[in-house]
C-alpha cells in the first residue's frame, strides 16, 4: 500500500532527536554535506514552487502564449466527476478561470525542472543505506520510488494527464511541503528547532496531504482505458486493459485506505510532537 508506506514522502515523520545527536555526533564533514543537501533541495523546491505561482498568475507575461498539445483532454478527467456537460471552468468566479485555465500548460512550463528537483531524491536511499540518515531503508526507497513513478511514469509516459489541472495541485503540494522540509532538517542538523517551522512541519499536513495525495491517486486514474476492466467483447473493441492498467487501478483503489490510515498517524505524531505549545523534539 503506496500511502501507508508514504507515497507522498514529503509528510512522512522521521524526526532528529537533538538528544541522540548528542549520544552520537554526526562527523563534521557528513554533517556539513547533509546541511548542504536540504538547503540545496529546500532551494530546489523554492524555485518549483515561485515558477508555479509564476505561471499561474502569469506574473512574466509569458504563460499565456504556451500551448498545451492536449488541451483537449485537460479537464477529461473531470469530466468524469461531474454529470454535467458544462465545462468545470465556467463553473468558477471568473477572476479565477484565467488562472484555472493556465493549469493546463503548467507541466509544459515546469514539467522537466520538477522532475529534475525530485529525482535528486534518490540520494536519499542512498543516506539512508549507508546509514546516514537513521531512516528505515525500505521504507525510504519506497517513498521515494512512489514520487519518481508520478513524475517519470505517469506524467511522462502519459501525455493526456500533463495537461490536467491535478498535475498542477500535486506540483503544488510537492514543493510547499518539500520547502518546510528541507528547512525543517536543515535547522535540526544545525541544532535549531525554530517553533513557527516546527508548527508548519506537523500543520501544514491537513491540507497538504489530501491535497497531494488526490492529486496523485486521480491522475492515476486518469490514466486508465475507459472501457471496462472486465475482459469481454467491449474490452477487446474499445482495447482490451494490459496488466500494467490493472496495476494502476489497484495502486488507485488502495490509495483511500492508505490515506485514511496515514492521516490519521499524522494527527497523532502532531499531538506528540506539539502538544500544547512550544516544546523540542522527542525520541520516538
Amino acid at each position: 500500500m503506496w500511502h501507508l508506506c508514504g507515497i507522498y514522502p514529503a509528510l512522512s515523520f522521521y524526526p532528529v532527536s537533538t538528544a541522540s545527536v548528542r549520544k552520537k555526533a554526526v562527523p563534521p564533514a557528513l554533517k556539513a554535506y547533509l546541511v548542504a543537501y536540504n538547503v540545496l533541495s529546500a532551494l530546489g523546491w523554492t524555485y518549483v514552487l515561485l515558477l508555479t505561482l509564476i505561471h499561474l498568475f502569469n506574473l512574466d507575461g509569458k504563460s499565456d502564449v504556451l500551448y498545451s498539445p492536449n488541451s483537449t483532454t485537460a479537464t477529461s478527467l473531470l469530466s468524469r466527476l461531474f454529470s454535467s456537460s458544462k465545462a468545470p471552468q465556467s463553473r468558477l468566479p471568473a477572476f479565477l478561470q484565467p488562472i484555472y485555465q493556465r493549469t493546463s500548460t503548467t507541466f509544459a512550463r515546469l514539467g522537466p525542472q520538477t522532475a529534475f528537483v525530485q529525482s535528486f531524491a534518490l540520494l536519499e536511499v542512498v543516506h539512508a543505506l549507508t546509514g546516514w540518515v537513521k531512516s528505515p531503508i525500505a521504507t525510504t526507497a519506497i517513498q521515494v520510488s512512489s514520487r519518481l513513478f508520478l513524475v517519470w511514469g505517469i506524467a511522462e509516459q502519459f501525455p493526456e494527464v500533463r495537461s490536467n489541472p491535478l498535475y498542477t495541485s500535486m506540483v503544488l503540494a510537492w514543493a510547499m511541503t518539500e520547502v518546510i522540509r528541507y528547512s525543517f532538517y536543515a535547522c535540526n542538523l544545525l541544532g535549531s528547532n525554530p517553533y513557527p517551522l516546527l508548527y508548519l512541519r506537523y500543520t501544514t499536513f491537513f491540507i497538504l496531504y489530501p491535497l497531494g495525495a488526490s492529486s496523485e491517486a486521480f491522475l492515476t486514474y486518469a490514466t486508465l482505458p475507459s472501457s471496462s476492466p472486465l475482459p469481454g467483447w467491449q474490452s477487446w473493441l474499445k482495447g482490451m486493459w494490459k496488466p500494467t492498467d490493472y496495476g494502476r487501478a489497484l495502486l488507485f483503489a488502495i490509495w483511500w485506505p492508505g490515506l485514511y490510515v496515514m492521516y490519521t498517524y499524522m494527527i497523532a505524531q502532531r499531538r506528540k510532537v506539539l502538544g500544547t505549545g512550544p516544546k523540542t523534539l522527542k525520541t520516538n
